[in-house]
């Protein structure tokens, strides 16, 4: 992805306690005169329970100049991994994010091929930082960071398509280490009627999704969380504000519909347990209406179910000829409404010649499955002829644990963790699907993209209302997602280029579907009409409660909400 500086300018709302001290106008960055002197750094740290961090770029061990006890070798091995990325604090999980590109095209970044020979620079990842361990280091960085005005940002494990968990010259706080899980077979909420209680399980923020499906595995739970071929994204962070799809979201809803409390530090450095009965205004934002926004969640509470056998459906194709891919994408787009009523999820990816489709049912048996998918493997066979060779075959899982490990080996070379990309998605209706899937299929074929069978079911069953998350998802079936990606060391010009055609997708999509949204966790900075595209009609809410609980306008992010009141860069308000 393209790399934008993301600075902040502080808007003064009057003298008090926790108002920054700096009078000129905009938060202050790393080079300036405005920058805390090491004495007031010291200061802070005395306040925290761990020592200052200094984050610096993934690549930078196989500089000796910037990091002399690293070690190149890890670098090399480890550099697509996603938790190996998440453990460090400069990283980001697509490198791009790392870098800065100035106006001029000249790129700041640390590259791994250091045969490129550009030397090891900052870029966008910020200087320095506090590691949270405790609601109580949040606070004490979030006084610091509004006294001195610096541009704060928040980071547990850098998934992060929009940039929004990096800046240059920022301070950081990175909750990845927050990694605290408990199971309550009787949770109840703070101020919730006596008989309300669920089996529940509570996360720290730093806390990775394969970490709380292990818990809950243990105690024979299952959540719905993400699905990513490592589980290194976070379990209660950026996932579930913007939304939080899952495997077993058309059975059992979204990430924010699944959440019974919150615990969240705000600008102000209250730390307030919010959830239907307290702060309810702030509950119902924090699920859907985009991280880094209202405050810094410390912990999330999930319901929990129980483990359940799921069976599998499973088909990979070798395409030799556009035509054939593209009947084969339409038709599996406009055969998905009939899954998703039957409980089906699933995933679509298109590269190259090959096609894979992997579906998932929880509680069907084999013999269920065999009939419900019938057409769609009619549909397959029927293709043979057209120049598509087949693999087709459903199996059972004891567990949805068991699936989910079998879904993480098949995907064991790894995902995108470690590559420079950048993406877009849209959320598509039955609608759509049944009268314009042919349309559909042309875009996906052209960006080799993605089908994401993780709305409809239950998620289309709840008010839209119910949260602050884009009511486009309770009418959509499927989500598709599209991406660019580019080589280490590419030009601005380069980078540029791959983001126009980018655009050209978005575009097209948004013609066919401009009632409808997009992911804010799989998205890009350049969506058509973001506050529709990511909020629908709950903008204008989400907006209100923003200025209530984030009075000092310090958690601004690209493209969230209240972002319009600042220049391009973000650099000063309006």
């Amino acid at each position: 992805m393209l790399v934008i500086l993301f600075t902040l300018c502080f808007f003064a709302l009057g003298s008090s306690a926790g108002a920054p001290s700096n009078s000129s106008g905009c938060l202050c960055t790393y080079g300036h005169p405005c920058w805390p002197t090491p004495d007031q750094f010291a200061e802070l740290e005395s306040q925290v329970s761990q020592p200052l961090i200094h984050p610096v770029p993934t690549a930078s061990a196989c500089y000796p100049a910037n990091d002399p006890s690293g070690n190149c070798t890890q670098v090399m091995q480890r550099w697509t991994d996603g938790n190996w990325r998440s453990s460090i604090p400069g990283s980001m999980d697509e490198p791009n994010f790392e870098s800065f590109i100035f106006k001029n095209g000249t790129i700041s970044a640390c590259y791994l091929n250091t045969s490129l020979g550009v030397p090891c620079e900052q870029g966008s990842v910020p200087v320095i930082g506090v590691d949270a361990r405790t609601p109580q280091d949040i606070q004490a960085a979030v006084n610091f960071a509004l006294r001195y005005n610096l541009k704060l940002v928040v980071k547990n494990t850098g998934h992060d398509y929009l940039g929004r968990s990096t800046g240059r010259g920022a301070f950081v706080v990175w909750t990845h280490k927050m990694k605290n899980v408990t199971y309550d077979a009787e949770f109840a909420p703070e101020g919730a009627p006596a008989n309300e209680t669920h089996q529940a399980m509570t996360v720290g923020s730093g806390v990775q999704w394969h970490e709380a499906y292990d818990v809950a595995n243990q105690n024979g739970r299952m959540m719905v969380g993400a699905q990513d071929p490592d589980g290194s994204i976070g379990a209660g962070g950026g996932w579930l504000q913007g939304g939080g799809h899952s495997s077993l979201s058309p059975s059992y809803g979204l990430g924010v519909d699944n959440v019974v409390q919150l615990t969240v530090v705000t600008s102000t450095g209250a730390h307030l347990t919010i959830n239907n009965y307290q702060y309810p205004d702030l509950f119902w934002a924090l699920r859907g209406g985009g991280g880094g926004t209202y405050g810094i969640v410390t912990s999330v509470t999930y319901r929990t179910y129980q483990q359940l056998p799921v069976v599998l459906y499973f088909m990979q194709a070798n395409v030799t000829n556009a035509t054939a891919m593209k009947e084969l994408i339409g038709g599996m787009l406009r055969l998905q409404p009939n899954l998703t009523d039957d409980g089906w999820s699933g995933y679509g990816f298109f590269v190259n010649t090959s096609a894979t489709f992997i579906g998932m049912n929880p509680g069907m048996s084999t013999a269920a499955a065999n009939a419900s998918t019938q057409p769609l493997t009619d549909y397959w066979l029927s293709l043979e002829s057209k120049g598509i060779s087949l693999e087709v075959e459903i199996s059972p899982f004891d567990t949805w644990y068991a699936w989910h490990t079998w879904f993480q080996q098949f995907f064991n070379t790894g995902g995108e963790s470690g590559t420079n990309m950048m993406g877009t998605s849209r959320l598509l209706s039955r609608d759509i699907l049944a009268n314009q899937y042919a349309d559909v299929a042309e875009i996906l074929y052209d960006c080799q993209g993605e089908v994401n069978m993780v709305a409809g079911g239950k998620v289309a069953q709840i008010s839209p209302d119910s949260a602050g998350l884009n009511p486009a998802w309770r009418n959509a079936i499927v989500e598709t997602t599209c991406g660019v990606f580019w080589a280490e060391g590419a030009t601005a010009e380069e980078i540029s280029g791959q983001i126009d055609q980018l655009k050209v997708w978005i575009k097209d999509m948004y013609v066919l579907s401009p009632q409808s949204g997009a992911y804010f966790n799989e998205a890009s900075l350049f969506e058509t009409d973001w506050q529709y595209t990511f909020f629908g009609s709950h903008y204008g809410k989400l907006k209100e409660i923003k200025d209530k609980y984030d009075p000092y306008r310090l958690f601004v992010v690209a493209e969230g909400v209240g972002s319009e009141e600042w220049n391009e860069e973000l650099t000063c308000r309006w």
